[in-house]
């Protein structure tokens, strides 16, 4: 999965733990229901928003949903998932804008995409991608020309950036294919007058999620020698966290403006995750206890740390059992959201990642939870 939207399920509480994974399993299934098992690959942390929107605008927010089989990603268990017009709106953008991914990562020959035959493959991917987006987005009304249209400026823009070129030139593409998404939820859910205050919250997170993905590629570029926008344009880090922490706060300035059901899923995703994305981004999320430099916790019983996912385990039951352990764990989300976890090798039960992976869960009077949009968390 990918996005910079991540919550703990424990921030999120279990309520809302419970509707955000039945909007990720409804885009999921979706994907597969229009488009084969193959297209669930682009399903997306970031995607789900769509419909999330969709559905807290809808007069009767919660109905549309069915059960669904046991899957690994949720231990083998059945849930309730989204369904509707909102889950296939948010697979539509998704299909497309994974097509405009794979193009670029063609077009800069990415790793695999360098070699001649898998570049060939991946542009195929990526035009079924793109039809069948079309498709689907045609379906509910949606024109994803608009979305292919800001995609084909992208590399326009990068080419016209350079030294003391302004930032946002380059975000501009994201900035309107988001808007574009995130104002049809309003007309999928017979909202329209909502349609100007969602362009505005798409467009500020269009931009915050090209800058946040820039400046976590940046080491990688610059050791690479790839294009890089920050880079590019020489913008000083500081500059880049303001546009950053503007855009957050153009996104819940926009979001009080819409007209809602049920606010209380897109308000935790929108206005308490996107600054936390933010720290992440910057490497100054708030952490809890004392932490190594790979972001663990020391171990109490020197087998191993206690974010390391199966200790010593690798040697004393082989490699293919090991990783299988950790996939295991991971599929069953154990390692990051168990309060505690037996370690097989030792017989110990160990702490789960619980205190650390929602960044700032429970930290009492840490600065970096301030909030005043009296929305009635504990944040």
């Amino acid at each position: 999965m990918f996005g910079i939207v991540r919550p703990c399920r424990h921030r999120l509480g279990a309520d809302l733990s419970r509707v955000w994974t039945a909007h990720l399993c409804g885009l999921c299934l979706a994907l597969r229901a229009d488009h084969g098992q193959f297209a669930r690959l682009v399903t997306h942390y970031d995607g789900l928003l769509v419909s999330v929107l969709t559905e807290e605008q809808s007069p009767t927010p919660g109905r549309e949903r069915r059960s669904a089989g046991p899957c690994p990603l949720r231990g083998m268990r059945t849930a309730s998932v989204a369904t509707g017009e909102g889950a296939r709106l948010a697979a539509s953008v998704s299909l497309v804008l994974a097509s405009a991914k794979v193009r670029d990562h063609v077009a800069d020959a990415d790793g695999l995409a360098a070699h001649a035959p898998v570049a060939a493959a991946a542009r195929r991917v990526a035009s079924a991608w793109e039809r069948a987006g079309g498709r689907t987005g045609a379906s509910l009304g949606f024109d994803t020309a608009l979305l292919v249209d800001a995609v084909d400026r992208q590399p326009l823009r990068e080419r016209a950036a350079g030294p003391g070129s302004d930032l946002l030139g380059v975000t501009e593409p994201a900035e309107t294919a988001t808007a574009a998404a995130f104002a049809h939820t309003a007309v999928l859910a017979g909202r329209p007058h909502n349609a100007a205050a969602l362009a505005e919250v798409g467009g500020m997170f269009g931009r915050l999620a090209h800058l946040l993905d820039a400046v976590e590629d940046l080491t990688a570029d610059e050791a690479a020698g790839a294009w890089n926008p920050v880079t590019a344009t020489r913008t000083p880090l500081p500059r880049v966290r303001r546009l950053c922490t503007d855009a957050v706060l153009g996104v819940r300035l926009a979001l009080r403006e819409v007209d809602f059901a049920d606010r209380r899923l897109a308000h935790a995703l929108l206005v308490h995750e996107l600054p936390r994305a933010v720290d992440r981004a910057f490497g100054t999320s708030c952490r809890h206890g004392a932490m190594d430099t790979a972001g663990r916790e020391p171990a109490a019983d020197g087998g191993g740390s206690a974010g390391d996912p199966h200790g010593g385990a690798v040697g004393s039951r082989g490699l293919l059992a090991g990783c299988g352990g950790f996939v295991g764990a991971c599929c069953t989300c154990r390692i990051c959201c168990a309060e505690e976890r037996r370690a097989r090798r030792w017989r110990r039960k160990r702490q789960g990642r619980r205190r650390t992976c929602g960044d700032c869960f429970d930290c009492g009077d840490c600065d970096c939870c301030d909030c005043d949009c009296d929305c009635g968390c504990d944040c």
